[in-house]
């Protein structure tokens, strides 16, 4: 793998732009993977990192990491109070409402459920001359998450929870939507992308915003929709 791209730096704090597909660490439930985001991370800038949160293999974005424990004993407990703004964007099946909240439960590794909020507000619509199911076209919104709870793959259990799942996800998703996408476009990434961190700095009280740019095949798939949407508004 090439270089990872550094989005923030600083002495305490080091942040990257994680790509698709890429393990934060190594786990027995993913024997298949080879490389992982710490210990690229930890060889390309040579010293120790420690990561502060977790990113699902299949979502892209920024990934946070800390230099020292301190940092990330300090971080940690952040996330876990959800003291830290995160924004992301996804590509979902179908129109969802303008502006929503998902309020619905989760289950955590000790099967027991846990309040989960999720937060959502649609970035647009595309409706493109592609038949899916009964319907003659295919519906997608791009929408702006911010989660107010940490749970477990809350974002993609929720949208699959009110019949929008987000793009490419397995097994949350949509099987049509996903063979569609692989099948006209070769394309089974998840359109899952952590887009901000927004902090207040452990050691300096300052207020942090990291951003990271959406990898060129979500540009690309949005640049596609773009192109083949019907709902465009007509030129003069």
């Amino acid at each position: 793998m090439s270089l990872l791209e550094i989005i923030y730096e600083d002495e305490s704090l080091i942040a990257i732009n994680k790509p698709h597909g890429l393990l934060v660490h190594r786990s027995k439930i993913a024997g298949d993977a080879t490389e992982f985001a710490l210990q690229l991370l930890r060889d390309q800038i040579g010293m120790q990192v420690f990561p502060t949160h977790r990113l699902d293999r299949k979502t892209s974005g920024v990934l946070l990491f800390a230099k020292n424990e301190k940092a990330n004993k300090h971080l940690q407990g952040m996330f876990m109070n959800n003291e830290i703004k995160k924004t992301y964007v996804a590509l979902c099946r179908g129109f969802l409402p303008e502006k929503g909240v998902i309020d619905y439960p989760l289950l955590n590794n000790s099967n027991k459920l846990k309040d989960a909020i999720t937060e959502y507000a649609v970035i647009r619509n595309f409706e493109i001359p592609i038949p899916s199911g009964k319907f003659t076209t295919s519906r997608y919104s791009l929408v702006e998450v911010r989660p107010q709870t940490g749970r477990m793959h809350q974002i993609r259990k929720h949208f699959a929870h009110i019949f929008h799942p987000i793009i490419g996800d397995r097994p949350h998703g949509c099987n049509k939507q996903n063979k569609l996408f692989l099948e006209q476009w070769g394309i089974k990434t998840m359109f899952l992308h952590a887009g901000k961190l927004e902090f207040t700095h452990p050691d300096t009280n300052v207020l942090i915003v990291i951003q990271a740019n959406r990898s060129n095949e979500f540009d690309e798939v949005i640049t596609l929709l773009d192109e083949l949407n019907l709902n465009q508004p007509a030129h003069k």
